[in-house]
């Protein structure tokens, strides 16, 4: 059993906490939010935590675990308290600075950081596929599409993320925001004569919690480092490439 603690109570962290709590293989202890409302969640308890609150929290109320669906600067309250307390880190943060990601990046030196834009299962496949049909045929256009809820202001992080990952200019990503819609991205390949099209949806918003207990799970069984989403889905598949 792997405990626990959530950070973060939106949209996206109720959905989260609703999965992490059904799971068989965690518990879900306590949640964590910048700022003071509900005092429970389906019976987890909910606190507010500043920053000078966290070392005496985790003491008082240990986990294996963080899962982390809040603002970027949470990043900075917690890293030093989670880092003496060798707690693994599942961050799905997807506004995080460079220097932001270079700090996860030392804490992978005591305890496992996995860091994605997007943590759902489904679009980090879409990831490594794209990946792969990319280096078959690097002479394809790419075209990537975006759809977001109406309220979401900037460019998703995961488009930004599969253009980076296959080499295209963010110039090729097209965005639309229509009430809704969760998320939605697609990568068009453009052939001679032919088109691959590449679709993820996420129905709702509990997407995120598969794809983080899937994330905890993996990381149990890796070393101290920094990780992201793509190498610990890699790990599996290089173990059933062994296995043929």
């Amino acid at each position: 059993m792997i405990e626990v603690g959530l950070v973060g109570y939106g949209k996206a962290g109720h959905a989260v906490a609703q999965v992490l709590r059904d799971d068989p293989e965690l518990e879900l202890c306590w949640i964590a939010r910048h700022s003071a409302g509900a005092t429970e969640d389906a019976g987890t308890p909910i606190v507010a935590l500043a920053d000078a609150d966290w070392a005496p929290w985790l003491d008082a109320h240990p986990v294996d675990a963080l899962v982390d669906f809040s603002k970027p600067e949470s990043l900075h309250s917690y890293g030093e308290p989670l880092r003496q307390r060798r707690v693994s880190l599942v961050s799905a943060i997807s506004a995080y600075r460079p220097q932001d990601l270079d700090y996860a990046r030392t804490l992978g030196a005591d305890t496992r950081v996995m860091c994605s834009p997007n943590i759902t299962v489904g679009i980090n496949f879409l990831m490594m596929a794209a990946k792969l049909l990319r280096q078959i045929a690097p002479f394809a256009d790419v075209e990537i599409l975006e759809q977001h809820f109406r309220d979401k202001p900037e460019v998703s992080g995961t488009a930004r993320k599969i253009a980076q990952t296959l080499q295209v200019q963010d110039e090729r990503i097209t965005s639309l925001r229509l009430g809704g819609i969760v998320g939605h991205h697609e990568v068009i390949f453009g052939f001679p004569y032919q088109t691959v099209r590449l679709i993820h949806e996420s129905i709702e918003r509990r997407a995120f919690g598969t794809g983080a207990a899937f994330a905890l799970k993996q990381l149990e069984s890796c070393d101290n480092g920094f990780y992201t989403y793509d190498d610990l889905m890699m790990r599996l598949v290089r173990q059933e490439l062994k296995a043929i």
